[in-house]
């Protein structure tokens, strides 16, 4: 198993940026260098954010189940795919599932920043079951959230690279990143999303009330709502009061909403986020 390095203002509190992280599974003769990669992701993702929430995991165990096999700690193994296994055997504990290969350091970052972005919303604990109808929402903002990730990833890896002398694989992870953002803008197109995404949720709300991940419909928000958190970065935290009543994501979007917006100002976040999505899709 292999460490990743404690960033150097972690803080004694439960911290999402400062919990101690562990590495098991299949990562070949990597380990020690994928450590050093999701500590940059997990920095690039969370340094500057306020960590408001109230259920922070205490460490973090990032699992590769790639396809050549791998070996988890003893309970019940998780689906072989990226995924954060809800589990109860270590309730303090975040156990994030990724799929890449050895030394893909661009998925391996993406699907980190995905799922790393569920735990900073809450979703992560053993009740966390992913519920309809509004659970697209947080599908939508997680990868919007490890998009942006990828963005401030690649720009600290161009300043200095955690391996000597890969700065320039920075434009490996910029051209992933472009990729994605091609991809995602041009489902926005295609959905109409691209210019009116109050329009978009009209036409396909009884589908995206029916997506669990990011499926096809989904898929038309995610740059809108990446347009929002690139804009002004301080909406970022509103993340972490996401999810905290009993009914979670169980509930029509209005709700969901006005549950963010009370969350927010339960744990002393601007609350601006719920409000800019609310203004998206023309909810009143």
């Amino acid at each position: 198993m292999a460490q990743v390095p404690s960033p150097a203002s972690a803080s004694p509190d439960p911290s999402l940026l400062a919990a101690p992280v562990t590495l098991t599974g299949n990562w070949g003769a990597s380990a020690e260098a994928a450590a050093q990669v999701v500590a940059r992701m997990r920095e690039a993702c969370l340094s500057g954010i306020p960590l408001r929430s109230d259920s922070q995991p205490r460490s973090l165990l990032v699992d590769n189940r790639s396809a050549s096999g791998a070996t988890s700690p003893p309970a019940q193994p998780p689906a072989e795919q990226p995924s954060v296994h809800l589990h109860a055997d270590r309730p303090q504990m975040a156990w994030i599932v990724v799929t890449a290969g050895e030394r893909d350091w661009s998925r391996l970052s993406y699907q980190f920043g995905h799922e790393l972005g569920h735990v900073f919303c809450n979703s992560w604990q053993a009740f966390a079951k992913p519920q309809l109808p509004s659970q697209w929402v947080e599908e939508a903002l997680v990868e919007a959230f490890s998009i942006r990730g990828l963005g401030l990833l690649a720009d600290g890896w161009e300043r200095k690279a955690p391996f000597a002398g890969q700065e320039p694989f920075a434009g490996k992870i910029r051209q992933y990143r472009d990729n994605l953002v091609a991809k995602y803008g041009k489902r926005a197109a295609e959905l109409g999303a691209q210019d009116d995404l109050a329009a978009f949720f009209r036409t396909h709300r009884k589908a995206l009330d029916s997506d669990l991940g990011v499926a096809p419909k989904t898929a038309g928000a995610v740059s809108g709502f990446l347009a929002e958190l690139e804009r002004d970065s301080s909406l970022v935290a509103d993340l972490g009061a996401l999810n905290r009543w009993p009914e979670r994501s169980a509930v029509p979007v209005e709700r969901y909403l006005d549950q963010w917006e009370a969350s927010c100002s339960e744990v002393g976040t601007s609350g601006l986020l719920p409000g800019r999505i609310r203004g998206l899709l023309k909810l009143g």
